[in-house]
Formats: C-alpha cells, sequence, structure tokens
C-alpha cells in the first residue's frame, strides 16, 4: 500500500498495472449486500412450493409474492440515488442492510401471507438500495484498467446469493411444512446484522468526498487505492475537473474544504434538458437495464422448477437439484465473465453473450412446444434442461454482469447516483413485469410461446447493444462522457475520435 508520504506499506504492489488490495477488499465487502438480495431472489423459487401448500393460496398469489420485491424495490432504487448523494456511499450500503434486516425477520415470522407480503415489501427496498449503490461505490474507488472487475462483483455476489437460496430450497425443504419455507426465508436476517456492522470499517467514496468539498479525506482515500503516488495524484485530479474543480482551489482547500458545487438540479442536467451526450448515455443505461430482464432471465431463476416441471421433470427431489444446476451454471460463469470484463472488453462480451442467449431461448422454445404437444419425450426433455443451462450460461458472461458495470460507468460524477437509479428502477420495473406475468403468460400463449417472444426480444436486444453501446474497457470514468460525443472534462479535443471508433470497437 501507498501512503501520502510516498512510502510503500509491507506486501503491497507498487506496479500500477495490478490490481489493488484495498480496493478490492473495499468492492468484495460492499458487494456482499448483494448476496443477501440474490439469496432472497433464489430462495422463493423453491420456497413458494412449500408456502402454497402451507398457506393455502393460488397462482395470483403466488406472482404477487414473487414480483412485489420488485415493485418495492423500484421505490427504493429512486430513493437510492439521492439517499447516497446525501448521506453517502457508505452509509446507504449499512441502510440497505438494516432494511434487509427487517425484511427477512418479518417473512421468517410471517403467520400469514398478509405478514408474509409486509416482509417481502420491506426487503424489496432494501434489494432497490442494494442494487444501485454497490456496483457505484464498486466503480468509484476502482481504476479504469480494473474497473471492470470490481464492479461486477456484486453481480457475481447475486448468483452466490441465488445458489445458495437454491441450496436451502433442498436442505430446508426436507424439515417440516410450517417450519422450513419460514427458516429458508428468515436466515437471510444473520448476514444483514453482520454486514450492517463490518461496512463501517469501510471508507467512503472519494468521489463523493470530493463533490461534498471534503477533498483532503478524498485525497487520502485516493492514495489508499491506488498503487502509486502517481496514480494517486492522476486520479485526484481527473475528479477535481470532472467535479469541476480547480486545482488552484484544491490545493489551498486540501485541510480546510472548499464549498460544495450545487450548480443546476441533477434531474434537470439529466432528464429534463439534458446535453446530447447526456441525454445517449441516458438510453444506453436505460436500455441495457430494460433488456437484461425482458429477455426472461428473471423467468428462468424464479420459476425454473416449473420449467423443469413443464419438460417432463415429476420429482421434487430432482426439480430442487436440477434448479441448483441453475444456480451453479449462473455462478461459474458469472466467475469467468469478471476475468475477461477488462481483457476482453464489455461490448464483445455483451454481443456474444446475447446472440448465444438468442439460440438458447429458441432451442428451449422448440422443445417445450414439442413436450407440449406430444407428451413426455426423452430428447426433449435433455434439450430443455441444457438449453435452460445454456441460456443461462449465456447470459451470465454477458449482459448479466455487464448491465450492472456499464450502467455504474458510464454516467458523468455528478450525474452517477441518480443515473444508476434511473437504470435500477427499469430494471426492477421489467424484473417485476415478468416475475408477475410469467405464469399467466404461460396459461395464454404456452411456455413454449413465451420464451418464443423472449427469443425475439433477445434479437431486438443484439441490435440495440450493437448501435448504442460503446466500449469502454479501460477509460477513465471522467473521460466517458466523450465516448458518447461530449466534451467530457478535458474538453472536446478527443470527442469526435472516440466517437467515430465506436462500431470498429
Amino acid at each position: 500500500m501507498v501512503h501520502a508520504d510516498g512510502h510503500t506499506s509491507p506486501g503491497s504492489d507498487p506496479n500500477p498495472n495490478h490490481m489493488n488490495k484495498f480496493a478490492c477488499g473495499c468492492a468484495i465487502v460492499a458487494s456482499t449486500i448483494s448476496i443477501i438480495f440474490g439469496y432472497d431472489t433464489g430462495v422463493m423459487s423453491g420456497a413458494q412450493i412449500f408456502i402454497r401448500e402451507d398457506l393455502k393460496i393460488n397462482d395470483t398469489q403466488i406472482e404477487i409474492l414473487a414480483g412485489i420485491l420488485n415493485l418495492c424495490a423500484l421505490v427504493g432504487s429512486l430513493t437510492a440515488g439521492k439517499t447516497s448523494d446525501v448521506i453517502g456511499r457508505r452509509y446507504t450500503i449499512a441502510l440497505s442492510a438494516v432494511i434487509f434486516l427487517v425484511g427477512s425477520v418479518l417473512m421468517g415470522y410471517s403467520p400469514n401471507y398478509a405478514v408474509l407480503m409486509v416482509g417481502r415489501c420491506i426487503a424489496g427496498v432494501g434489494v432497490g438500495f442494494a442494487l444501485m449503490i454497490a456496483p457505484v461505490y464498486s466503480a468509484e474507488i476502482s481504476s479504469a484498467s480494473h474497473r471492470g472487475f470490481l464492479t461486477s462483483l456484486p453481480e457475481l455476489c447475486i448468483s452466490l446469493g441465488i445458489l445458495l437460496g437454491y441450496v436451502s430450497n433442498y436442505c430446508f425443504g426436507k424439515l417440516t411444512l410450517k417450519l422450513g419455507w419460514r427458516l429458508m426465508l428468515g436466515i437471510a436476517a444473520f448476514p444483514s446484522l453482520i454486514l450492517a456492522f463490518g461496512i463501517m470499517k469501510m471508507p467512503e467514496s472519494p468521489r463523493w468526498l470530493v463533490m461534498q468539498g471534503r477533498l483532503e479525506e478524498a485525497k487520502k482515500i485516493m492514495v489508499l487505492v491506488s498503487n502509486t503516488q502517481e496514480e494517486a495524484e492522476e486520479r485526484f485530479r481527473d475528479i477535481l475537473i470532472a467535479a469541476e474543480i480547480e486545482e488552484e482551489t484544491a490545493v489551498k482547500a486540501v485541510g480546510g474544504g472548499v464549498t460544495k458545487n450545487h450548480g443546476k438540479s441533477v434531474w434537470m442536467e439529466l432528464v429534463i434538458k439534458p446535453r446530447p451526450a447526456v441525454r445517449l448515455i441516458l438510453i444506453a443505461a436505460v436500455g441495457i437495464h430494460f433488456f437484461e430482464h425482458a429477455t426472461g432471465i428473471e423467468a428462468v431463476v424464479l420459476y425454473s422448477p416449473r420449467i423443469f416441471k413443464k419438460a417432463g421433470v415429476v420429482s421434487k427431489d430432482k426439480l430442487l437439484l436440477a434448479t441448483v444446476g441453475v444456480g451453479v451454471t449462473k455462478a461459474i460463469f458469472i466467475i469467468i465473465a469478471t476475468f475477461l470484463l477488462d481483457k476482453v472488453g464489455r461490448r464483445k462480451l455483451l454481443l456474444t453473450s446475447t446472440g448465444g442467449m438468442v439460440f438458447a431461448l429458441t432451442s428451449l422454445a422448440v422443445s417445450l412446444t414439442m413436450v407440449q404437444r406430444f407428451g413426455r419425450l426423452a430428447w426433449a426433455l435433455s434439450l430443455s434442461i441444457v438449453s435452460t443451462y445454456a441460456f443461462v450460461a449465456f447470459f451470465s458472461i454477458g449482459v448479466g454482469p455487464i448491465t450492472w458495470v456499464y450502467s455504474s460507468e458510464i454516467f458523468p460524477l455528478r450525474l452517477r447516483a441518480q443515473g444508476a437509479s434511473i437504470g435500477v428502477a427499469v430494471n426492477r420495473i421489467m424484473n417485476a413485469t415478468v416475475s408477475m406475468s410469467f405464469l399467466s403468460m404461460t396459461k395464454a400463449i404456452t411456455t413454449g410461446g413465451v420464451f418464443f417472444v423472449f427469443a425475439g426480444i433477445a434479437v431486438a436486444a443484439w441490435w440495440f447493444f450493437f448501435f448504442m453501446l460503446p466500449e469502454t474497457k479501460g477509460v477513465p470514468l471522467e473521460e466517458m462522457e466523450k465516448l458518447f460525443g461530449g466534451g467530457g472534462p478535458r474538453g472536446d479535443r478527443d470527442g469526435l475520435e472516440i466517437q467515430t471508433k465506436r462500431v470498429s470497437n
């Protein structure tokens, strides 16, 4: 580790090309909030089987129970942007952990459907906070060369949480009916409690501190998350330029602070009267979040036992084991993606991922349609399981992690938290739409028909990504606006040149 006096701590690597261990540790701790969210999502996949039997509820109530998490997350995500701008990124993560804790306790206790819904709603608000703040914090402490890896950690943690939820289904499903599903839902309270205290040991985002005028604190933290004094100073200068603070003012302010930069309303700059480059950035962020869930991943994650049952798997144990396989596949391929993001780049992975999803969804739709028409067929059963796993694999190596990496890195500093919150809001709306309508749609146009629709949406997604999303690998956060034709913090001199390289990259 390099300190402000230029000395290096034992065990640190001053090579600027190596990942900073302190920054990596902070991103890992911040991303653990996503494990709790992933667990809440995954555990409902199997828990709903037992909840339906115990509380005597119907398919419509199950759809509402599954989807209400995302509608409440919409409230959380829209609130989280402003909250994190006011109280800071670190305290916002702690707040989301506390909200998860309350929701998990209520769901674990729930004597009836009404209390279960209240607990699920509260947990949903925590989801909205977690989905917005974890990628933003990770992006803001990362260097450009390792930002893809560190910012994809929240998505990896979501996948690990989903896998733990599936494993919890299988293990606690062997207990009594009344106890099993309540333990599945309530056990998430323990990691929430640990995280709420653990997060306080982490530093605040240096970029947020600059926006608050706390320049001395920001510079000290930037030294900690950089490999050399020179790198820290260069990154700090870029943040000052992005925050529209003159370097002379900063020198005088270090040690005494500086007045906050208020300027125009964030919403005015972002939505009402955005610059052309900001408008394109907003369209890119909203689009990638829309297509992440419009292509059907939530249907597979949440209703995979039902999909496998439609394909011909009848044993409850085999259904849950096949679902565990979905979680394992998701986790493995996101781990692979975290190491490829900063080497291959966002754009190539995204286009490859979406192309593979088109073929996997089409194959799954065909196999389920054959089972629907001709009854149980061994080859159709095998093809449906393989296609499901292939879809999850292609999604997890590209669209899944890149959605969060991309949308958290492209917004200008002053607009980042609120811009990310808009993306998360769209994400949750689409998630809720799919999770609350999937069962009804399968009754209207068959399960195979629904996946044909998802395949068509995936084709549209590929074209949107191809034309609207430039490569961001290795580009400093403070220079992102230039990729979309804006001047960026250093003026207009590179904007046109970078813009012309969008398709070739």
